[in-house]
């Protein structure tokens, strides 16, 4: 037993050495003293569907703390994800308190690594012990009726951010971008979801959401709000991603948009392929519908398991993925547009990225900010990106200052 061990470690060495070695030791320094708030990490479904727990380091997949430690992560948005499977027969609301349920046995029980966190104070509290702070993130719909009192209930388990619409698939209050409009953006019970967001103190997520519901949320909100990851349409002429007049509204209400890591969204030569190879567009729900509409909520369960972890097709040709300095580009785009202090880290690992040429996990996020120095960047935008951007939204919406 011993001498496996041993040789796992040794494995796990050999793989690391020679990535921190092509990263120079003026990257590693500022990468580790900056704030890394990511704005989207996929956790516990993985462990709601296959068991295991978030301390445990596992071979596949691109998230686990010891991953997450490793790649400078200080703070995350904690994301649970409900699938659209669970929406056909109304189970969404009890599968996001399922997840909810098992993201607070989780932290409990790594509470010497990690620790939620209520509002940004609580952030910086967490990160100065070395512990991960994490802020609860829901990925899909509480209720696709908006039931505020269900809302409520999830803000006082310690939720902190919800998206409006339900992933990819549209609720009755407000609009998918990628699937056909019931609204027409909001009608009158997504304006009042809005208003008791902003009440709560709730960051408003509308990554996913239509570009009619983006608009209309602007308007309504008395805070600023987030796209947590996502890409731009002026790159990639795709619904999930956004158009520049958007991003710019965003930013001029005080919010910030997260970039997602995946070529999906930014490099069309990969979303072609990932395209012609699955037979669909990646946000197409269209068939779920018939799949899901019967069964109990444990049939749906064994229907969902398989395609966790999340991660990018393994068998996507190397030649068709770009590099890092080409994410970084994508980056300095969105900058050139929406200026450097609203744009952030939403890396979406374990929600299906397949990310730039050379990373593979959470792990390798230092060489994002070695891109980010062989490119000319100073510091302060670095650190603005990585993580004090989000911070700063983050402290108006939870703290009103």
């Amino acid at each position: 037993m011993k001498h496996a061990l041993f040789l796992i470690a040794a494995i796990v060495v050999a793989a690391i050495v020679p990535l921190l070695a092509a990263i120079s030791e003026r990257a590693r320094k500022l990468h580790a003293d900056a704030l890394v708030f990511d704005a989207h990490v996929h956790m516990i479904d993985r462990q709601f569907y296959l068991g295991g727990d978030i301390g445990d380091r596992v071979p596949d997949g691109q998230v686990d703390l010891p991953r997450a430690k490793e790649g400078g992560v200080g703070a995350m948005f904690f994301s649970l994800f409900v699938s659209e499977e669970y929406y056909p027969q109304r189970f969404e609301t009890k599968q996001v308190f399922r997840l909810v349920d098992l993201a607070l046995t989780q932290l409990e029980r790594n509470r010497d690594k990690i620790e939620l966190a209520l509002n940004a104070s609580d952030i910086e509290r967490i990160h100065r012990t070395g512990k991960i702070a994490a802020v609860l993130d829901l990925e899909g719909g509480f209720d696709l009726d908006g039931d505020l009192g269900v809302l409520r209930d999830l803000y006082r388990l310690g939720l902190r951010s919800a998206q409006l619409s339900a992933h990819n698939w549209a609720n009755n209050f407000a609009d998918s971008c990628c699937s056909p409009p019931k609204v027409h953006g909001l009608n009158e019970r997504g304006r009042a979801v809005v208003r008791e967001m902003n009440r709560l103190g709730m960051v408003i997520n509308v990554a996913h959401a239509s570009d009619e519901a983006i608009a209309q949320t602007l308007e309504i909100s008395t805070s600023p709000i987030i796209s947590t990851h996502g890409g731009m349409r002026a790159l990639n002429n795709i619904p999930r991603n956004m158009p520049d007049d958007l991003m710019r509204k965003i930013a001029a209400k005080g919010g910030v948009i997260g970039i997602q890591i995946g070529n999906d969204f930014h490099n069309p030569r990969a979303f072609e392929w990932r395209t012609k190879h699955a037979g669909k567009p990646f946000w197409d729900t269209s068939d779920i519908a018939k799949k899901a509409r019967t069964g109990s909520i444990e049939d749906i369960d064994r229907m969902v398991a398989p395609q966790f972890p999340m991660v990018g097709p393994p068998d996507m040709p190397a030649s068709v993925l770009f590099s890092v300095d080409d994410w970084i580009a994508v980056v300095e785009r969105a900058i050139s547009i929406v200026g450097e202090d609203h744009v952030a880290l939403g890396s979406d690992f374990d929600g299906g990225p397949d990310p730039p040429r050379g990373m593979h996990d959470i792990s390798d996020l230092p060489m994002l900010t070695d891109a980010m120095l062989r490119r000319g960047w100073p510091e302060e935008r670095i650190r603005k990106f990585l993580g004090l951007n989000l911070l700063r939204v983050f402290r108006r919406i939870t703290e009103g200052r």
